[in-house]
């Protein structure tokens, strides 16, 4: 089974400038396994790039991965102001 949450570690945390406040809340709903990124919000037009072609990628690699059984991940990428509204 392989572990998502360290895949999208592995990809986000060399992009941005705080890693310290990098956070993977996890939630299951209905249909998907969620996955909240909750970043400085400084990081967080590291972590959409232009045109949002970097967290395009990362979706892409994660939403390929798919285990029997298992709901389809999703990536939402927040950061914690808009949490707590």
């Amino acid at each position: 089974m392989p572990n998502i949450e360290k895949l999208i570690r592995t990809m986000v945390e060399p992009i941005i400038q705080y890693p310290e406040d990098f956070v993977i809340e996890i939630k299951d709903t209905d249909e998907f396994k969620e996955y909240h990124l909750l970043l400085n919000p400084e990081d967080i037009g590291r972590v959409i790039g232009r045109k949002g072609r970097v967290i395009r990628a990362i979706r892409t690699i994660v939403y390929s991965i798919r285990n029997k059984n298992e709901k389809r991940s999703r990536i939402v990428v927040q950061d914690e102001v808009e949490e707590q509204d």
